[in-house]
């Protein structure tokens, strides 16, 4: 039993190691979790991390060396955990970001994590709901500002070359605002300002 348990803390240590050959400069590893034995029977065990900017899934080969999978924070869309009594499920949702928020994500993709252990599962799984929910507000941010932007943003264009804004075109910001103010973005105060500028334009 202790030759079991040693063996497979070792497994555990080059695991580990492994996984921090791959963090890259200034990058810090926040928690982890790896499958119970008994959950890969039919391949090797998973280990995944969370990093200060990434989640990592490090899955070591059977004739050496290992894959490396990673989820930026940026694209993760869901989490959810199960935990049974011996162990724990880990489920992701996570698509492909572009940089603009109004492009949103693309091509989303589910990767389940069966067998985890139960502590290390619900630690990774903390880390992940604390960088969706801050991540969901930085979108939500920069929504907005682009929105707002589109709706009464500031001219830049001055001179003989500045056309007021048409009719269609004060229709379109108008209907762009009040489709803020129904997503609960922007409060009715800002709504009636941002439409008291396009108004007045």
């Amino acid at each position: 039993m202790g030759d079991a348990t040693g063996t497979e803390e070792a497994d555990l240590g080059k695991a580990l190691a492994q996984l921090r050959s791959v963090l890259i400069a200034g990058e810090t590893l926040d928690a982890w979790a790896i499958q119970r034995r008994l959950f890969a029977l039919t391949h090797r065990r998973q280990l995944i991390a969370a990093t200060s900017g990434r989640l990592i899934v490090l899955m070591r080969r059977l004739l050496g060396g290992f894959d490396v999978t990673t989820i930026r924070w940026q694209d993760l869309e869901e989490v959810t955990l199960r935990v049974g009594m011996l162990s724990a499920d880990l489920a992701l949702r996570a698509g492909k970001s572009t940089d603009l928020a109004s492009l949103g994500a693309q091509g989303a993709q589910l990767v389940e994590f069966r067998g985890l252990r139960r502590n290390q599962a619900q630690a990774v799984y903390r880390i992940c709901q604390g960088q969706d929910q801050a991540w969901r507000e930085k979108r939500r941010v920069r929504e907005l500002e682009e929105l707002r932007a589109r709706s009464g943003g500031i001219q830049v264009t001055s001179g003989p070359m500045a056309q007021p804004a048409g009719n269609g075109d004060a229709v379109r910001r108008l209907q762009e605002a009040k489709q803020l103010l129904d997503a609960r973005l922007i409060t009715d105060a800002e709504y009636e300002a941002i439409k008291a500028k396009i108004v007045s334009s």
